[in-house]
Parts: structure tokens; sequence; C-alpha cells
């Protein structure tokens, strides 16, 4: 019964290791032969859902690029480089806040060789990047070792040359054999794994997209603003009126109140799924970060915005409205009903479009086939629960609201925001060529002054076209002037490079700030592992191991939004020692040294890929940002923790971390 036990205890362990180590793409390798002299050396990789896989040449400071890497070579030689094959998706990627060009489902690249001899020996890797919407996995090596007859006749000099070869390989193979991963100095209980005593703190590794509440929420918040615009407000009561006057039976006129929402739904919702189905989720993602579309969308919200100021009516072609409520005039039962909500549609598009729009926008990110389909519900919902609960209730249209300038003020309000939101995604696009136009201080600065100026009009000091000349300025107009002020002096300091944490998913990056007084107080006090650890033990602290790279747009966000917090940063630099481990870091070692993983014999070449095999052994997992707290032993104070930017979290898995480690000093 206890070996049972014992197995279970193991199986249990082996496939939480696994929940941690992610290893979304498999790839597998061929030579083709193209003629005597010539062979392509073929990676194709099956991708998981949710993943991507970069391409080539994509530069510096972004994800790694695909790269072809020959360690020995004899009787062939590399001809150009490595090339990309297949459907790429070129994007701006935001999370790296670059141009980019990526695979999906399947990566294909090809390199070229020629043969120079009559046997050929190719010993090397691919190297590759892969990223999923929230982390990335460090550098990924394919290792390959390619070797055959060819039709080239043999040489003298090409045996020469094969018998050298196969002798400097051996030598090779015998210094790494030899070569010790740790020094004689380093102790090296420090790497001993402990993935079981992570799983008993209560580890967990779950990362989720949007959910589908969020995404119908925030299409029932769109739905509840443009049922107050002056497009839909005034038809509330007209509408439902005319469902209960024209059947002298009130049941039925609740019934056809009933269907005119129903097919409010079924409109917004059909709308929501036409667009994914004919776009495609992927294709709407990639076109929700592309540079001309964002420079498109930002023009058209700024042309709404104006119409919303007054200076034009932005209207469907009015034949279109006339000819959907003339059939309506003429059908009869279901159908009638359904064209009349239809012609809701129309009619007030001028102010649910921009709405739309832009929600559309924001859950097609997700990738989700259903996440348009289910922003739209919400949408639609709130747009269509007056329509049937005033048919329920018919009481209610006395104190219903009448139609008048505070609608009108609504209708501003939008303008406003619009005007807002067009600077953001002017900025992706700025971001994307590289204008440098819109820098974050820059930004802020034009986001200031709208908030101000929203501020001022629903003071009164500000009227457009359409406002009236008496109109008062009532309490709930106040409240919303007073928000808008505030929040445009709280952007202020940003401007000197505050964080303005309240915003920082809307701004450009900081890196974008010319001028910043503001300084990350947080500082790495170790770059190694082993050293920051032997120091840690003579000060007598515990340690913080911060898994990063050069290219983690997340550790970045972490860095800014979390360690700024003067908690946070006391904690970090007052009672840990900060080891910082870059797993992108390309210095190479003094020497490559073979290690033995999973069944599998894999060659660390650089310093990055020491770190990166440190924290897949030791802590099973290979994503960044990853922070682990451990004691000077190397075993765990508390689970580990990813990227989530909620401080109090953050706090509470420094302190904890620290009570531990107190406790097990005073044992």
């Amino acid at each position: 019964m206890k070996k049972f036990f014992s197995f279970l205890l193991l199986l249990f362990a082996v496939v939480a290791t696994q929940a941690q180590i992610k290893d979304p793409v498999k790839f597998k390798t061929e030579l083709k032969t193209l003629s005597d002299t010539e062979a392509e050396v073929i990676f194709t990789g099956a991708i998981d859902k949710g993943w991507h896989v970069y391409s080539t040449d994509l530069g510096d400071g972004g994800p790694i690029s695909a790269t072809f890497n020959v360690e020995k070579i004899s009787g062939a030689e590399v001809v150009g480089k490595l090339k990309p094959v297949g459907k790429e998706i070129s994007t701006f990627d935001k999370l790296f806040e670059m141009k980019v060009r990526y695979f999906e489902k399947t990566a294909q690249f090809v390199q070229k060789i020629k043969f120079t001899g009559s046997t050929y020996t190719i010993d090397g890797y691919l190297e590759y990047g892969a990223c999923d919407d929230e982390s990335c996995l460090p550098p990924t090596q394919v290792p390959f070792k390619l070797s055959g007859k060819t039709n080239i006749a043999a040489s003298a000099t090409d045996a020469q040359t094969t018998a050298e070869s196969e002798v400097e390989q051996t030598a090779a193979d015998t210094v790494a054999a030899q070569a010790p991963f740790f020094s004689t100095e380093q102790p090296t209980d420090l790497w001993k794994p402990v993935i079981n005593e992570l799983q008993a703190l209560g580890e967990e590794n779950s990362h989720e997209d949007m959910s589908w509440i969020l995404i119908f929420v925030t299409g029932f918040v769109g739905g509840l603003l443009a049922l107050f615009t002056p497009c839909v407000w005034p038809i509330i009561p007209m509408t439902v009126s005319f469902f209960l006057k024209r059947s002298k039976d009130r049941k039925k006129g609740i019934r056809d109140a009933w269907t005119y929402g129903a097919s409010i739904v079924v409109i917004y919702v059909t709308l929501g799924l036409a667009i994914t189905l004919i776009f495609g989720a992927s294709a709407l993602n990639a076109l929700s970060t592309n540079a001309v579309f964002n420079i498109l969308f930002c023009l058209m919200l700024i042309i709404f915005a104006a119409s919303f100021f007054g200076a034009f009516e932005l209207t469907l072609p009015s034949k279109w409205s006339n000819a959907v409520d003339s059939k309506a005039e003429t059908t009869s039962g279901l159908l009638s009903i359904f064209l009349m909500a239809f012609t809701l549609s129309l009619v007030s598009f001028s102010c649910t479009g921009p709405i739309i729009g832009f929600l559309l926008v924001q859950v097609s990110t997700t990738g989700s086939v259903v996440a348009p389909a289910i922003g739209m519900l919400g949408f639609a919902i709130a747009l269509a629960l007056p329509f049937t609960l005033f048919a329920l209730f018919p009481s209610w249209l006395k104190s219903m609201p009448k139609s008048g300038g505070w609608m009108n003020v609504i209708k501003v309000t939008l303008g406003f925001l619009e005007l807002a939101f067009a600077l953001k995604f002017l900025s992706v696009a700025d971001l994307a060529y590289g204008w440098r136009i819109l820098d974050r201080e820059t930004f802020l600065a034009l986001w200031i002054v709208i908030f101000a100026l929203l501020g001022f009009y629903l003071l009164g000091k500000i009227k457009f076209a359409h406002d009236d000349d008496d109109n008062k300025v009532g309490v709930p107009r106040f409240f919303m002037a007073l928000i808008s002020l505030a929040f445009a002096v709280y952007m202020v300091p940003g401007l000197w490079g505050a964080p303005l944490k309240a915003v920082s998913a809307f701004a450009p990056p900081m890196k974008t700030q010319d001028f910043n007084l503001h300084s990350n107080e947080v500082h790495a006090k170790f770059d190694d592992y082993d050293l920051g650890m032997e120091y840690a033990r003579q000060q007598g602290k515990p340690v913080m191991l911060d898994f990063t790279g050069y290219g983690c747009v997340n550790c970045r966000k972490m860095e800014a939004a979390v360690w700024t917090d003067p908690k946070v940063s006391n904690l970090i630099n007052n009672d840990y020692v900060l080891i910082t481990l870059y797993v992108d870091n390309k210095t190479p070692l003094p020497e490559p040294i073979k290690i033995m993983e999973n069944g599998t014999e894999r060659t660390l070449r650089t310093v990055g890929d020491k770190w990166s095999y440190l924290q897949r052994v030791k802590f099973g997992a290979n994503a960044q940002p990853f922070y682990v707290l451990i004691n000077n032993e190397g075993q765990p104070l508390n689970k580990s923790y990813a990227y989530d930017e909620s401080i109090p979290k953050y706090i509470d898995f420094l302190q904890t971390g620290l009570e531990n480690y107190r406790k097990e000093k005073n044992q």
C-alpha cells in the first residue's frame, strides 16, 4: 500500500512539473536533396493554440529571431540565410512594441546547403523564440546532426578533411564531457530541484485570457452609453406606446415589445458573428494591431468626435432606412417587428456606430471566434432592455426623464472620449513606424488638455452648436466635471516621469519619455546566481530570484507598476538579496556544456542558457517574468509569482517569504 501511495505522489509531482514547464512548439528536422550538390535543411514546427513563433530578421530589442547555427560542418557549406516558408502574420506586437512577423499553428524554416565532398556531417541547432499573450519562453534550441554520402567523387583532400573533422569532434566531445557544470567552489545543492517543495506551498500556473464575462460587461456598458444618446432615448417611449396601443390585448403588446427587444439582440449578435466569420479571429487580431488600420481608426474616431461636437451630422443613406421602414408598414407579424428593430439600428448609427466599432476592435484582440458575438450580445441586451421593461411596466414611462439638453451633454462627452481614444490608436502606429511624434509626454499633454476641456464644458464654460443657452449645471454634471478635472490634474506629474498606473495601458511606454525625473529605486544586487547566494549567506538574508529577459515587456511592466511602490521597493532593497537572471543573455560561456534533460542531450552555450536551465531544472518553469523566494540553502520560502500587477498580492508574496525565513532562522 505504501508503494502505491508513493507511486501516486510521484505521479502527482510529474504532472505538476509538466504544468509548469511549457513546451508549446514541437519541431522536426529533415534533409531534402535538390541535386547532386545542393540540399535543404527543413525545420517544421507544430504550434499549440494561443502561441506563436517569431520569424527571422526581427532586429534587436524585441523577440528572438529564428536562426540557423552550425557547430561542426564537413563536406558541405551553408548557402545564404535561414528563410521562413509559409503564411506569416505581419503586425505590430503590443507585447514588444515593435513590428514583427510570426507563425501560428505551423512554422517552417528552410536553410540551403551545398555539398563539397563525397560525405557530409552537419552538427548544429535551430534557435527560435515563442510567445503567447502574457509570457515568452527563453531562446529555445532544436539540435540536429545530419550525415551521409553524396554523389560527388571522393578525393584525398576530402578524406583528410573528414578525418581531421572527426578528430576535432571527438576532442570537443571529450572536453565537453569532462567540463564540470559547477566549479569545485560552487555548492551544487543550490541547484537541487525544489519543484515538489513549491507544489507543497500551493504552486499554481494558470493564465486566463479576457473572460467572456468581462467581454459581456464591456459590451453591456457600451450599450448603456448608446441608450442615453439623442439617437435612441427619444425613440423608447414612442416605440413602447406604439406596441401597447396597436393591440387591444395588452399581453400581445407586451409580446410584441419582447419580440422587438429580441430582434435587436439578434441583429447585433449577427453583426458580431459576421465580422468574425468574414475576417477570421486571427485576422481580426492582426488587423487590430496593424499600423495602417490604427491610423484609419484614429481618423474615424476624430470624424465621429467632430460629429458629436455638432460640426456635421453623420447618417446612413436615408433610402436604406426609408426602404426598411416602408417594408415594415406593408408587412405584419414577427417580420414587421423585426424590420422595425432593423430600422432602429440604421437610424441610430450616428450614435451607436463609434461605440460598436470601438467595442469590436477591443474584443477582437482576444483571438476568440465568439468574443465579438458576446460583446455584441451585451451591447444589444442593454439597448433592448428598456423597450421590454417599459412595456411590462407602462407606468414607468411617466417617470422617464424627458428628452432635452442633457442628451446632447452625453453626446459631447462621448465626443471628448472618442478624441482621447483616437490618440491611443495613433500611438500604436507611431510606435510601429518609429515616428516619435507621440512620445509619452506629448500623449499625456494632449490627454490633460482634452479632459480639462471636458471638465470646463461640463461646468458650462464651453458651449457647442447644439447646446442650450440656458442649460444649467446640475449636481450630476458638476460631479462629472469634478472627476474629469481631477483626472487631468492626476496626469500632470506624468510629464516629469511619474508612473501613472491608471493610464499605463493607454499611454506610450516609459522608454519614449524624453524628460524623466522618476527613477526605479529597485536595483539587482547580482546577476549571477552562485555569487548572489554566497553574498546572501554571508549577510543572513533571504534571496529573491528574478528570472527575466531583455525583450520581456511584461517584466518591464511589473518593474514599473509594482516595484515602484514604496513598500515593495523597501522590502526588496532592505530585506532581500535581489538576483536578476536574464535568460536571453547572449554572453558565451567559457566552454559549451552538455547536459541531459528529460532524456535529451542539450548544449548550454550562453549565460542565458545557463539561467534558463536553472529555472527549468530547479523550479520546473520556463516562462518570464518568474519570481521565487528562497533561503540560503536554495529552498523555497513561498510559492512562485508570475505576471500579476496587483501590489497587495505582491506585498503578501514578499512578506510571507520573509516571515517563513525568520521562522526557519529561529528554529
